[in-house]
């Protein structure tokens, strides 16, 4: 017979419970193998970083100044540690001797300053 077409009064209660989480502890006492696994994957997300041409750069730089003009906001696509970013933000100052483009982020409750290498920048879209 079926222990689920059963009475609960015809059921025995004194059922053992197992092991539970116990039965898992062996694995957790390595916890860098999680680390070294989770590295691993994110390492094989990673792209290597983009070598823009000529034209781009110099058509990048012509919408960089006409956005500073006008003092319209940019979208700036960015290289960081292996993965493409996207920011909106404000330009406050492009920094040409330290190669750094210095703004605001748009979208944000507090007054978030970002600082972007000229190195990584990857692409500016005015809006």
């Amino acid at each position: 017979m079926d222990y689920r077409d059963m009475p609960i009064e015809k059921l025995d209660s004194n059922i053992p419970q197992g092991r539970g989480m116990i039965k898992w502890a062996p694995f957790a006492t390595m916890p860098e193998q999680y680390e070294t696994v989770d590295r691993l994957i994110d390492d094989q997300t990673k792209i290597s970083r983009p070598e823009l041409s000529d034209d781009r750069l110099v058509e990048m730089d012509r919408i960089l100044k006409k956005a500073c003009v006008e003092k319209r906001q940019i979208r700036v696509e960015y290289y960081y540690d292996g993965k493409r970013f996207y920011v909106t933000l404000n330009i406050i100052k492009v920094d040409m001797w330290s190669q750094i483009l210095i703004g605001q982020k748009t979208k944000s409750r507090t007054d978030d300053m970002v600082f972007i290498s000229f190195m990584d920048i990857l692409d500016i879209l005015m809006l």
